[in-house]
């Protein structure tokens, strides 16, 4: 595979550096050029005067302005002429992690290599380039990664047509994606080989930032892009139009806000405006005092976003804890799929270290959130405790949320939450990475340390029987744990708790909902 790209030396910190130095231009480069940055921020034209040591050095009305290539790519006839060069690891797919995540975690595997990585955009819209040399800079080439940022369809459409190793999406697979794949011989696209969580986002629904209003339900917001609400004033806000602003029909993000917003019966408004990507949704949006759209929790870019309130009248902010234990409504994971006919050790290594604790901090600095363990005090006076009001509950089920408020007195919660696949009694697949994360946190923690695995249920069928089911997976989450930790949790004292349907965390009105009420929480026991 060719990319396109200019063949330059040492890299240097991304941004626009204004020079002092009077420089003067070749006069066979006397043309304007404009410089485009790839979030759209920066658009800047001026007379092109010369591209070296990955800067563009071109005169505008305020001065001599340099711009670093990893930052912006160039527009006009006096641009440079780009080599083909080839690329070892070709990704395409999603913007949101092909734009948000990919170039940072590129950045963070060179200096886990210990080795420079130099970063530039290309000719094609989107697209980044980033060269690895050895040894800080000062050693032999060690591979070319070129990233192409488009949609979640394009990842699957890019693997099975051979143009990429690593594919990137803000969804899961598709079965008739992975059916097609797997029929052109590109293995189960489902299997932990192929599969790979690295991180996790949460779609958040943003305003002009001076709009006053601060939540919406869910269904006033399916209202909303349905085209059925049509004014703030309707939600409590001002006499103003609301203008709809969504995503193309292929994006990853809109198809997992519609399925996650809009019911059977009602469609998006055909009549909304279409952002390209994250940026220009949260370009869109800040610049139209009516406009609300929807983004990436690492694209917000000073739009104001709103609190979600499901249909039991509990809001929903998304935050890091909220959204690892998978209770946020417009929540979801990050993935990169790889064909098992076509993965080298280049490749490998590199979906290896993006799974890895090694990613965490390039994800966080990202703005997403890493899959590790966070830990949260269950207190007293929580919004957890309160939900467990023991009045006008009769006696027995008032017994187990006694139980229950008893036990979360002296435990934390850990974000770690197992679920289970649809209609099975198999773990999901991101049980695997959590069990690691799990065990990873535990050896770090005292010789004395007890954790309980607590089960819930959703609240179809019997209170008891949800309680025997609820007791079963909490055994069957901590027995799988032991046999996958082994000797490395010798020290860690282990033992099961089970509530059954008290204590939601989501209504239990729709499938989504129940499914995230069918979960073993793991607490851990606090000091003292």
């Amino acid at each position: 595979m060719h990319i396109k790209q200019y063949l330059s030396g040492t890299s240097i910190l991304s941004g626009i550096l204004f020079s002092a130095a009077v420089l003067s231009p070749h006069s066979a480069s006397a043309e304007n050029v404009t410089l485009l940055s790839q979030d759209g921020t920066i658009r800047v034209s001026g007379e092109f005067i010369r591209f070296e040591e990955n800067i563009y050095l071109i005169k505008t009305a305020l001065g001599e302005l340099r711009l670093s290539a990893e930052r912006v790519r160039c527009e006009g006839a006096a641009c440079p002429v780009f080599e083909e060069v080839e690329a070892d690891v070709v990704f395409a797919g999603s913007d949101t992690v092909g734009s948000g995540v990919v170039p940072l975690m590129l950045e963070g595997y060179a200096g886990y290599l210990d080795a420079e990585a130099t970063l530039s955009t290309t000719d094609n819209q989107n697209e980044v380039v980033a060269n690895f040399v050895g040894d800080f800079g000062f050693g032999d080439p060690l591979g070319v990664y070129r990233v192409n940022s488009r949609n979640s369809a394009q990842a699957f459409s890019s693997l099975l047509n051979g143009e990429a190793q690593i594919g990137m999406s803000s969804r899961r697979i598709l079965p008739d994606e992975a059916r097609a794949l797997r029929d052109a011989g590109a293995g189960n696209m489902i299997s932990p080989n192929q599969e790979h969580i690295v991180a996790i986002d949460s779609i958040v629904v943003i305003t002009h930032p001076e709009n006053p209003v601060r939540s919406v339900s869910m269904e006033d917001l399916a209202k909303i892009y349905a085209g059925e609400i049509t004014n703030w004033s309707q939600l409590g806000g001002p006499n103003m139009a609301i203008t709809v602003v969504d995503r193309g029909d292929q994006d990853g993000t809109r198809r997992t806000f519609a399925d996650r917003v809009m019911p059977e019966n009602l469609a998006i408004n055909a009549n909304a405006l279409i952002a390209a990507d994250n940026n220009e949704m949260a370009k869109l949006v800040t610049e139209n005092e009516g406009a609300i759209g929807y983004t990436g929790y690492a694209f917000q870019r000073g739009a104001k976003p709103l609190t979600l309130v499901n249909e039991c009248g509990i809001g929903m902010v998304p935050d890091p804890f909220s959204a690892r234990t998978e209770e946020y409504a417009l929540q979801r994971r990050l993935y990169l799929y790889n064909r098992s006919d076509a993965v080298d050790s280049t490749t490998q290594a590199f979906i290896d270290y993006a799974r890895s604790a090694n990613a965490d901090d390039v994800i966080i600095k990202a703005g997403f959130i890493d899959l590790g363990v966070d830990r949260r005090a269950q207190t007293a006076d929580g919004e957890r405790a309160k939900q467990l009001d023991v009045s006008g509950v009769d006696a027995f089920e008032a017994g187990f949320m006694r139980d229950m408020l008893g036990l979360m007195e002296n435990h934390d919660r850990l974000s770690t939450t197992f679920r289970f696949r649809t209609g099975s009694s198999k773990l999901d697949e991101r049980a695997v990475i959590d069990m690691e994360r799990l065990t990873q946190y535990l050896e770090t923690q005292g010789p004395d340390t007890k954790i309980k695995l607590v089960g819930f249920t959703d609240s179809v069928g019997a209170f008891q029987s949800n309680q025997i089911l609820a007791e079963g997976r909490a055994t069957q989450v901590m027995e799988e744990l032991a046999a996958y930790a082994g000797d490395r949790l010798a020290g860690v004292d282990m033992d099961i708790a089970a509530f059954g349907e008290i204590a939601p965390t989501a209504c239990n009105v729709s499938d989504s909902g129940r499914a995230i009420n069918r979960r073993v929480e793991v607490w851990i026991q606090t000091a003292g």
